[in-house]
């Protein structure tokens, strides 16, 4: 059963009672990042989000047809992305398990989301870790499946990314050896378990709501 974000929000429970008849799973998820993505004041929600206005349209319209949501039709992308964007976008479009129109609009929602400061699972307005492990599980299967160690996601992209440029992230010759261990890895990685000496516990929070206030869900 998909673990809906605990309390009243306003925003996300409108868009979920508008949603129309899809998995249940996804839905929950593009309520959760169009939800934050209306809350903040600072961009438009197609530059929040990563997307074309023309491709968040066929998203509403496929997700959340009753939702009372338009995009100006002369509305145009202002943000320019990080120059890491694209090679984010791409390394999840790599491991893409259906090649359906979903895959696409998530790689390029993450992708522009790893670019805020917090938890990835909070700059894309999910309940939980497990929200984002689902999201990944689902349509990228086998990326989910190479954090065998539980590696925080952000971190682990990045690994990846400068893997597959021959870079080194770290400084250290293993993770094992390194003093940001409890920095990169899960409280409940393998490689924290083995450590005699762990770093700060962050604990999930399975049931929080998303992380914005109430708002009208008619703006933009």
């Amino acid at each position: 059963m998909t673990a809906v974000p605990a309390g009243s929000n306003e925003t996300y429970r409108r868009l979920m009672a508008a949603a129309g008849r899809r998995e249940p799973f996804d839905s929950h998820v593009f309520a959760c990042v169009l939800a934050v993505g209306l809350q903040q004041e600072r961009q438009s929600l197609w530059d929040f989000l990563g997307l074309t206005p023309a491709v968040l349209r066929v998203l509403l319209a496929s997700y959340f047809p009753s939702s009372g949501l338009v995009i100006p039709s002369l509305a145009r992308s202002q943000d320019e992305e990080a120059i890491e964007e694209e090679d984010f976008r791409l390394l999840l479009l790599s491991y893409r398990a259906r090649n359906v129109p979903e895959e696409e609009w998530l790689a390029a929602i993450v992708a522009r989301r790893a670019q805020a400061d917090n938890h990835l699972w909070e700059d894309l307005g999910l309940a939980s870790r497990d929200d984002l492990n689902g999201l990944i599980r689902r349509h990228f299967p086998a990326l989910f499946a190479k954090n065998d160690k539980n590696m925080r996601w952000k971190k682990f992209f990045y690994r990846m990314m400068c893997e597959s440029e021959g870079l080194r992230l770290c400084k250290s010759p293993n993770c094992q050896q390194c003093p940001d261990l409890a920095l990169c890895f899960e409280p409940d990685s393998v490689l924290i378990g083995n450590r005699s000496v762990r770093g700060p516990v962050i604990s999930p929070v399975a049931t929080a709501e998303p992380r914005f206030p109430v708002g009208d869900i008619r703006r933009l």
